[in-house]
């Protein structure tokens, strides 16, 4: 059986001259790392990283019923987010299982009477999410149009970041919140400029037409050159996100999870108008969180040396009680760190004798209140 070739991004070749480490990513060439996968987590704490995220999926909705779908095919309340708004939520399925995690922005409108919605969806999971939202798109007065091939996305993320920004836009970035989206010209590049990022950090996502990716990737690296900014590869947008506590796809969510499984159920919104995709089976999933929830995502902080990866079995008194779902050594703590969902009963931070079974060892690990790291404000 031939796979099909990996796709590649419009800043494919820039990467290879920069002499980055390939790696397949969700069907795409993407960069693991350039040199150091923790001097590169490092510049995003404390500077500033750079990062090619063109693999993520763009999915725009528009039409006069854009709102109305969207309320009834994802678990959010769409139709209350404002024009240059951004929302994290999920798309589930009719039982509750998580289908992917997104973040929709509201953009300005240019129809009469509607503004159009950019869904983005996680990379393996963008074909699936097209698909459901097609299906679901059924008797509403709106149009589902895939756009991955539309757009190039490129991250700056860190401290720095704002700095970096501001030298290259006269856009207000001042005024512009966390979660927040406005489109205006980097480095002459027309972009939609969003204050979002998955490190932590504060930083923006800058999504342009891909044969701008290059010129804008440029002078990004330029314009950071005196403060420390960085190409980043994904692995360590991995510990970064890690670190800071959030979920990815695949590890911490999957369709046998619902949000409340993964204590993110406050995503829901059970008040909103009308109907949605798997109302019923989450309002059932949320009884049984608030009453006696099965397992609870937790975090997890070695005393040795040990990295526990996804899957390994979290113990305590020779008993299994959970499972690792993601894990790393964490460059900011400067120790392995994991997430896990554990039962009930061992999920308070500080609970004495939790392990995690590494090759059969018992490895002795602190439970702890996610996330491990907060940036001071």
């Amino acid at each position: 059986m031939s796979s099909s070739p990996l796709r590649r991004t419009a800043l494919d070749a820039l990467h290879r001259s920069l002499g980055a480490t390939m790696t397949d990513f969700a069907g795409w060439d993407m960069p693991l790392r350039y040199g150091s996968e923790r001097d590169e987590h490092n510049a995003v704490r404390t500077r500033a990283g750079l990062f090619d995220l063109s693999h993520m999926g763009e999915i725009t909705v528009t039409g006069p019923e854009a709102a109305a779908l969207l309320d009834h095919a994802l678990v959010g309340d769409i139709g209350g987010v404002r024009v240059g708004r951004a929302r994290y939520t999920m798309i589930c399925r009719e039982d509750g299982g998580i289908l992917d995690d997104l973040i929709v922005y509201r953009l300005a409108g240019s129809e009469a009477g509607s503004s159009p919605y950019m869904v983005v969806a996680n990379a393996s999971n963008a074909q699936v999410v097209l698909d459901a939202l097609v299906e679901r798109s059924a008797g509403f007065d709106a149009e589902v149009r895939d756009d991955r091939d539309a757009y190039a996305l490129i991250a700056v993320q860190g401290p720095e970041s704002p700095g970096i920004l501001a030298s290259l836009t006269d856009a207000d970035l001042e005024g512009l919140k966390y979660y927040a989206g406005l489109p205006g010209t980097v480095a002459g590049v027309p972009a939609l400029i969003a204050r979002t990022g998955y490190t932590g950090e504060d930083g923006f996502e800058l999504f342009v037409k891909p044969e701008h990716a290059v010129e804008l990737w440029q002078a990004l690296t330029k314009a950071g050159e005196g403060a420390g900014l960085v190409p980043c590869g994904l692995s360590c947008r991995d510990t970064l996100r890690l670190e800071a506590g959030m979920p990815l796809y695949g590890h911490e969510l999957s369709t046998s999870l619902t949000p409340f499984d993964a204590g993110l159920g406050r995503v829901v919104k059970f008040e909103k108008e009308g109907d949605f995709v798997g109302r019923e089976a989450l309002a059932a999933a949320a009884a049984r969180a608030g009453a006696n929830p099965p397992r609870v995502l937790v975090g997890l902080v070695a005393e040795g040396r040990r990295v526990p990866r996804a899957g390994y079995a979290v113990v305590a008194d020779g008993t299994v009680i959970g499972e690792v779902t993601s894990g790393a050594p964490s460059p900011t703590l400067g120790k392995p760190i994991a997430m896990a969902y554990v039962d009930a009963a061992h999920s308070a931070p500080g609970t004495p004798g939790v392990g995690v079974d590494i090759r059969g060892t018992h490895e002795p690990y602190q439970v702890v209140a996610l996330p491990f790291y907060k940036r001071q404000k």
